[in-house]
């Protein structure tokens, strides 16, 4: 399994960003941009959470199971990768979601702050882009947490 690439990530929402920009633009002039919904950062900020919550469960779970903790439970192999694997799709999701939601914002920022609606609108988009950077921080952490500890001394880099 390939690791995340910050690169990618940032590539993402560069591309995602300027073409919802241009969008923004273009869909203003005739009047009517969709609004930013309140719920965009709450449900990036849950995920953030999830994701977060499941990497210090496998933590701690591993840390017990190298302690030789007596009636530690261990992680199951599969369930490691899952986590994984979620955690990555979230952050690539979360990266062109936020990357949209920027180009938004921007858009906002540039030309309607004077209008409540709108100055909200670009609260919530910068909210929302703030909650995406959340949700790759904590895929990074979980991917980390779930790295084979003999991954370090070869070149490959695998993880679960």
């Amino acid at each position: 399994m390939k690791q995340l690439r910050l690169g990618v990530l940032a590539g993402l929402f560069a591309v995602a960003g300027v073409l919802s920009w241009g969008g923004a633009r273009l869909w203003d002039t005739f009047g009517t941009l969709p609004s930013v919904p309140l719920a965009a950062p709450v449900v990036l900020a849950v995920i953030a959470v999830v994701l977060l919550a499941t990497a210090l469960s496998i933590r701690s779970r591993l840390r017990a199971q190298r302690e030789r903790r007596p009636g530690a439970k261990g992680v199951e192999p599969l369930m490691a990768a899952r986590a994984v694997v979620f955690g990555q799709a979230s952050a690539l999701v979360a990266s062109l979601v936020c990357g949209m939601y920027g180009g938004v914002g921007v858009h906002l920022l540039m030309n309607s702050l004077d209008v409540p609606a709108r100055r909200d609108q670009a609260v919530y988009a910068g909210l929302a882009v703030l909650a995406g950077a959340g949700v790759v921080a904590a895929a990074f952490f979980l991917e980390r947490v779930c790295k084979l500890p003999d991954d370090e001394d070869n070149g490959a880099t695998p993880t679960v």
